[in-house]
């Protein structure tokens, strides 16, 4: 230990470690100085800010779920501002009115309506009145934004009691114009029956669109998707109660940039419900000829279009078939989002709704509804669902 030149152990330890009195010395340094030099600080620095960044640009979990909580805020606060909803009609009007209904039921059964007036399908018949609109499997053309209205007269006319039992007292309340209705659809829901995620055609009808509930309680939901076999809906957007004699009206947002539909466990008891809407000006209308042509057997001549010839001819609906109680159970072939693929073609860029998902909103009640239908598609690998606008 002498020959090494050092008086002990600790000195030698000292002299192998020098930077340990940098250490010991940083209490009297300036706080500004690295322990490693002018450059070495100001490395570190530049490491130290840029860990920061990183860290702010990559949002953690607890963050990731307010802002998409926040989103789902926004959406469900968009789609309150275009509802509005009255209590109108007491139990006594209710009754009234629902007697009506049944009738148009029973004429229906004994074929006493135009064919195009009457759809039927499993657990859900439909009712046009005024005016009535080709969808699905009815048209050649399929896909989104190909509705096209019937030829006028393919239906029957409003009822005289829609105009004095519900019109009338809708225009009285400033809920629509006089004059503003020339379209009355009746939907008819057995227990279990839905109408699947749709925007009313846009390009087929004015906005509002007013809806008045009858027979039992119910409710309209915002922004679901549907699935089938088993049949699965997602959750809502928004959740709407309605019930019984109210009045629910749609517009902006509610009516255009986002689906409604009524899902199975929403309808618990019977329920109907009757669609005021106005035509546009300009919907596409189609003619007798393209109507019928696309079921035309090979070698039918147009001149046989004529008279009695041409009612036997037009393509067959739905209406045919008698609702069956099993029906909503069975597997059912469909197709998947065709409404953001709609949006596009008819929306301006301004209003195409953001394509983020709806299968993780939350289920949101509002104390304030309308409709759709589902439709098979063969041949198709997938079960996916059909976006229906009505």
């Amino acid at each position: 230990m002498a020959g090494s030149g050092y008086k002990d152990l600790r000195e030698k330890l000292k002299s192998m470690m020098p930077y340990r009195d940098n250490y010991k010395g940083n209490s009297l340094r300036d706080p500004a100085e690295s322990p490693y030099g002018a450059v070495g600080g100001a490395a570190a620095a530049e490491r130290k800010r840029k860990y920061h960044e990183d860290s702010d640009s990559e949002p953690s979990d607890y963050e990731e779920e307010q802002q998409q909580q926040q989103k789902e805020e926004e959406e469900a606060r968009k789609v309150k501002s275009g509802i509005r909803q009255l209590r109108l009609f007491s139990p006594d009007e209710c009754a009234k009115i629902e007697a009506r209904i049944e009738d148009v039921v029973s004429r229906a059964e004994k074929g006493l309506y135009k064919e195009h007036t009457v759809d039927r399908a499993p657990l859900r018949n439909k009712y046009f009145f005024g005016e009535g609109y080709t969808y699905g499997s009815q048209l050649q053309r399929r896909g989104p934004g190909q509705e096209r209205l019937y030829p006028q007269g393919e239906v029957d006319a409003i009822p005289e009691w829609v105009h004095d039992l519900v019109i009338r007292k809708l225009v009285e309340h400033r809920v629509i114009p006089e004059g503003f209705v020339n379209s009355a659809v009746i939907n008819d829901y057995q227990p279990g029956g839905c109408i699947v995620s749709h925007v009313d055609p846009i390009h087929i009808f004015e906005r509002p669109i007013v809806s008045v509930s009858f027979f039992s309680d119910s409710a309209l939901c915002f922004g679901c998707k549907f699935q089938f076999k088993p049949i699965r809906v997602s959750e809502p957007v928004l959740f709407l109660p309605v019930r019984r004699g109210s009045v629910t009206v749609l517009s902006g947002y509610a009516a255009d940039e986002i689906t409604h539909c009524i899902r199975p466990q929403d309808i618990k008891e019977r329920r109907a419900v009757i669609i005021l809407r106005k035509t546009r000006l300009d919907a596409p209308r189609l003619e007798t000829k393209s109507l019928s042509s696309s079921v035309l057997p090979p070698g039918y001549t147009s001149d046989r279009l004529s008279g009695s010839n041409r009612d036997q001819i037009l393509k067959p609906k739905r209406s045919h078939r008698k609702a069956d109680p099993d029906a909503a159970h069975r597997p059912r072939i469909l197709e998947m989002d065709k409404e953001e693929n709609r949006r596009s073609v008819l929306l301006p860029k301004h209003r195409r709704r953001s394509n983020f998902s709806s299968e993780n909103y939350w289920r949101r009640s509002y104390e304030y509804t309308e409709d759709y239908d589902e439709e098979e598609e063969d041949g198709s690998p997938a079960r996916k669902v059909k976006m229906r606008r009505h």
